[in-house]
């Protein structure tokens, strides 16, 4: 399955569509404050189990940064 991940080709092979969730283990993605975007589309952590990344999905995943 191809998709762009933070404006960058992803191929991930075997698979036809892929959680939220296992896309951040795949990638190994573990900071704890994350802000994930599918087209645009803000999408909340309790969701993140079941919300599906399809092929050529637009993803954006940020890390959430404190500071003063």
């Amino acid at each position: 399955m191809k998709i762009i991940l933070n404006n960058e080709n992803l191929d991930i092979p075997n698979v036809t569509e892929i959680s939220v969730a296992d896309l951040l283990i795949y990638k190994k993605f573990s900071f704890p404050l994350l802000a994930i975007r599918i087209n645009g589309n803000y999408v909340k952590k309790s969701d993140y189990a079941t919300t599906l990344i399809h092929p050529e999905d637009d993803v954006i995943v940020l890390h959430m940064l404190s500071g003063g």
